[in-house]
C-alpha cells in the first residue's frame, strides 16, 4: 500500500521535465510512464522497503548501480527478474535522481 510519508514532489517534479512522461497511478501509487510503459513508481510490494522508488531500467544498469551504491539500490527477490532497481529515497540526492529517471527514460526509449 503506498504510504503518506512517500516523497513524491521531488520525483513529480523531475520526471515531468522529462519528454513524453505523463503521470498516473499503478496499485494507487504515483507513476511515471513514457509512451505507455513504465519509467517509475512508489515500490508498493510487501518486499519493497518503505519510501523506495521502483525504476525501470536496463540489466546492465541495474547491476552496475547495485555494485557501485548498495546502500542507494536493491533489489528484492520479486523483483529479481524484471528490469527494474529499487531506490531508497532517503539515500539519494536530487542530482542522482535526475540522472536515474534519465537512464530510464533512454533505455525505455530505445525498447
Amino acid at each position: 500500500m503506498p504510504t503518506n510519508n512517500f516523497p513524491f514532489d521531488l520525483v513529480r517534479k523531475l520526471a515531468m521535465t522529462l519528454p513524453n512522461v505523463v503521470e498516473g497511478t499503478v496499485h494507487g501509487a504515483p507513476s511515471w510512464k513514457l509512451n505507455g510503459k513504465l519509467l517509475a513508481c512508489q515500490a508498493v510490494h510487501k518486499s519493497a522497503e518503505p519510501n523506495s522508488l521502483l525504476v525501470k531500467m536496463s540489466p546492465a544498469d541495474r547491476k552496475q548501480l547495485l555494485s557501485a551504491e548498495p546502500d542507494t539500490y536493491y533489489v528484492t527477490e520479486h523483483y529479481a527478474n524484471a528490469s527494474v532497481i529499487l531506490v531508497r529515497l532517503d539515500q539519494i540526492n536530487s542530482k542522482a535522481l535526475k540522472s536515474l529517471l534519465k537512464t530510464s527514460w533512454l533505455f525505455l526509449s530505445e525498447e
